[in-house]
């Protein structure tokens, strides 16, 4: 796995929130830069491609379920379409889309359908992610430290989300007048 460098023009964060450079939000933003730096950090380790134990296009998969889950309909697009520049499999594209994840049959499916339907239960009903929910990952061929890398996928697009959300409230509310107090 690579080393990322941060670069602050393209910190994910900052652009689905659609946030400029030199903005008073995003001076805010970066007043504290190792927030940026470990937020942007994490989403360049958890798709790096050369990540093993799940694929690239797996974790795009799940990346928009989540974000369609929790209503982030910009952040799911966003998704939607590295997902499909990924070349990720058709069916699991639309049952990512279409929120039915037991849609997928088939053994070629079985992965991604449990990591979808474990990523329902962490994103929507948290209290289900126990251990009964997270011994079906390995029945569908999922190692454990690949468990691992999705439970900490699928908390970082919560994260992603709640931020990007807030930003734009922010600037819905106009931070200029936050940024002078």
């Amino acid at each position: 796995m690579s080393t990322p460098v941060y670069d602050i023009d393209s910190d994910v964060i900052d652009q689905l929130s659609g946030i400029a450079a030199g903005s008073p939000l995003h001076t805010l933003r970066h007043q504290r830069e190792k927030v940026a730096v470990a937020s942007q950090g994490s989403f360049d380790t958890l798709f790096d491609p050369t990540l093993e134990g799940i694929g690239l296009d797996e974790r795009l998969l799940v990346a928009l379920y989540a974000s369609r889950l929790a209503g982030a309909a910009d952040l799911a697009k966003y998704y939607s379409e590295r997902a499909q520049a990924a070349a990720a499999d058709a069916a699991q594209l639309a049952a990512a889309e279409s929120g039915e994840p037991e849609q997928l049959d088939g053994a070629q499916h079985t992965r991604v359908r449990a990591m979808l339907v474990f990523t329902r239960a962490l994103t929507k009903r948290p209290v289900e992610g126990d251990k009964a929910a997270i011994e079906k990952l390995p029945a569908a061929g999922i190692s454990t430290p690949a468990v691992v890398a999705l439970s900490q996928l699928i908390a970082f697009v919560s994260y992603q989300l709640r931020v990007i959300a807030g930003l734009k409230a922010m600037k819905l509310a106009g931070v200029s007048a936050l940024a002078a107090n």
